[in-house]
């Protein structure tokens, strides 16, 4: 049977369908994307160069003023320690846990689904019901935190007027809420690790310390990263567990000398409290730069590892072929 020959139209409507069809699938994204997230930053931007009041609306143009006036700001200096040591108080046990959990989980425990669904629970509670409970918990009155500490002999502590402990309060708030949330993230890269690998280094001697540190992490790595960037990207944006920890001094805007005021709080107390919208406009960006900084920082890093951890395995299988061949080894 003869074959049959497209005409040179349907032959060009093919090839222009082959190229364009990869776009048209990911436009939708790129359009949602260009709405909520690009089009608000660079309008944040344009009100950043402006005198813009919340009430009275756009006002003289001051160009980077307001960038200015936001980085001599002691008050904005004092929201970025504060975010950063809130970060750095919640992350770092927050992942370590959620490793442990998700390692524990993995290990085949009875009833999986009990548990699996136990440790995301935190998650499920509304942030403001999470943030009115420990803040009675970490109450200075009679709180239970300083009833605990009174059972072994140690005084009330102010959770809320002083810096590190209401630092610490705030940082075991979002650890309750993430921790399970991180945990199952983790979990499932676990689960897609082939079970081969931990049979073979079982056969040959090493431990379950030993398999998780040179197995399951070196593994699940990509995961992890992601894991890291998301959560130092919701760390640095931290806003309702401050800001509903002690509502009831300075009206919520961080304590009474703003001792755990975070940048989010900060720029929300410009905007709706002095109504400043250029300032408030300034500091987000100066939020998002940092946050990208924080950003290539991690990337880095990880390339780095990557990068280290695949000489080593060069350098393991040249020295493996070098032993073999001395023995009278096949390669």
């Amino acid at each position: 049977m003869p074959r049959r020959i497209r005409s040179p139209f349907r032959q060009r409507l093919s090839k222009a369908d082959q190229k364009a069809s990869p776009y048209l699938y990911i436009a939708p994204f790129f359009l949602l994307f260009g709405v909520v997230g690009l089009f608000p930053l660079i309008y944040t931007f344009n009100v950043s160069l402006y005198d813009w009041d919340l009430l009275q609306g756009q006002g003289d143009f001051v160009g980077f003023g307001n960038f200015v006036e936001i980085l001599n700001d002691r008050m904005f200096w004092n929201s970025i320690f504060n975010t950063l040591s809130i970060f750095l108080l919640s992350a770092i046990p927050q992942l370590t846990i959620a490793l442990v959990v998700a390692y524990l989980l993995d290990r085949g425990l009875r009833a999986p689904t009990f548990w699996r669904m136990s440790v995301l629970l935190p998650f499920v509670v509304t942030p403001v019901a999470v943030a009115l409970i420990f803040s009675s918990i970490f109450s200075d009155a009679d709180g239970l935190a300083n009833n605990l500490l009174n059972l072994v002999g140690i005084a009330d502590q102010e959770w809320k007027r002083d810096r590190f402990l209401s630092h610490l309060a705030i940082a075991i708030m979002v650890n309750f809420r993430w921790t399970g949330y991180n945990a199952l993230i983790l979990l499932a890269a676990m689960q897609a690790v082939p079970r081969d690998l931990y049979e073979s280094a079982a056969i040959d001697g090493a431990g379950p310390v030993r398999r998780f540190f040179s197995i399951t992490i070196p593994t699940i790595r990509p995961t992890l990263i992601f894991v890291i960037i998301t959560a130092t990207i919701g760390g640095l944006q931290i806003f309702a567990e401050p800001r509903l920890f002690d509502v009831s001094t300075a009206g919520g805007i961080g304590g009474s000398d703003r001792q755990f005021q975070t940048t989010v709080l900060f720029l929300w107390e410009l905007a709706f409290f002095r109504t400043n919208l250029g300032e408030a406009s300034a500091v987000a960006w100066l939020l998002f730069l940092l946050i990208v900084l924080f950003g290539v920082l991690n990337f880095l890093i990880a390339r780095r590892i990557a990068t280290s951890d695949s000489r080593s395995d060069r350098k393991a299988r040249r020295i493996a072929q070098r032993q073999a061949r001395a023995h009278g080894g096949v390669e």
